[in-house]
């Protein structure tokens, strides 16, 4: 099979290696994408912790695709199944997954891409924000994650503030429900108009999707006395520095929204089956932009770069 091998930074080379066979209670998938995650970015760069070359597909962990070969003990997902998986290797031709780490896409979700794990990762974050009808949600960064949130804090029966850079993903906000949106260029404007919309008050439930400092920041200032500002984003860059005196002060709840227990793992995987099954979600205009394996240095590129109306990247197979 192809397979994508991180040679060293910024170096990917495409590489022929042997399609894995799985074993107990595993099964292969043969993939039919796999999403392009903003956390690939910072190994895909090189860190100083980074050891070099990757596994073969290494850093791909959003695939779908087609069981075609189960271990012993494995008697569902069946050959032919389509699935979504939660595993680490895909970008590649083929993965392995634990059978009990997929989920078997429904026949409503034919032909569709599937990169579940972030949409799962959404349902998780929304689920630990605690949003309830009434409350005004601020979302400090408008990517893939922010949109999906906006959705779903808006059907909750929350106003939201859409904070972000770009006009297009405050125009994206807008068409997932945020009811206001901000440019989010300066810091001390962006705390005055969004205590002007709330009466000063600040907002009960902040969401920080970026994973840099200045958000960070930002997110801590737009909570309410006694809310919640809720960690979404990945921040992978080295310590960050946070105002405890203000948080002590405010008397705030901060969550770190990313889950590691493969059951809660699951659990948001196959909400978010259901949430897009059912329309609750619809993901599709996220998907803005598509590669081949061999041009994910490109989709990478564009992940860490941004271009205009870019949101999310998926590398498709034939």
């Amino acid at each position: 099979m192809q397979a994508a091998i991180l040679d060293a930074p910024a170096t990917l080379r495409i590489a022929q290696v042997a399609i894995p066979e799985p074993g107990p209670g595993e099964l292969r998938i043969r993939l039919e994408g796999c999403g392009v995650c903003a956390s690939n970015v910072e190994p895909w760069e090189g860190q100083p912790w980074s050891s070099f070359p990757g596994e073969p597909g290494g850093m791909g962990h959003e695939s779908w695709g087609v069981v075609d070969a189960v271990g012993a003990g494995v008697t569902e997902p069946a050959v032919g199944d389509r699935v979504v998986a939660l595993s680490g290797k895909s970008y590649a031709e083929y993965d392995l997954a634990r059978a009990d780490m997929t989920v078997t896409l429904p026949p409503k979700l034919a032909g569709r891409p599937f990169p579940g794990e972030p949409i799962g990762c959404a349902m998780n974050i929304f689920r630990r924000s605690d949003v309830q009808a009434g409350q005004t949600v601020a979302i400090v960064g408008i990517g893939f994650l922010g949109a999906i949130l906006c959705r779903l804090a808006t059907d909750a029966g929350a106003r939201v503030i859409a904070i972000s850079r770009r006009e297009s993903s405050l125009a994206l906000a807008r068409s997932y429900g945020a009811a206001e949106t901000i440019p989010m260029h300066d810091h001390h404007a962006i705390i005055a108009r969004v205590r002007e919309m709330t009466g000063g008050r600040g907002c009960e439930r902040v969401i920080e999707a970026v994973g840099k400092q200045w958000p960070l920041d930002l997110a801590g200032e737009l909570v309410s006395e006694g809310g919640r500002l809720v960690i979404a984003g990945y921040h992978q860059e080295g310590p960050r520095q946070v105002s405890m005196q203000m948080w002590n002060w405010k008397g705030i709840d901060v969550v770190n929204a990313h889950e590691r227990d493969p059951a809660v793992q699951m659990r948001g995987l196959r909400e978010a089956v259901d949430a897009v099954a059912s329309g609750r979600i619809d993901p599709a205009a996220l998907y803005t932009h598509r590669y081949p394996l061999d041009r994910l240095g490109e989709a990478l590129a564009a992940t860490r770069d941004k271009p205009d109306g870019f949101v999310k990247a998926l590398v498709t197979f034939s």
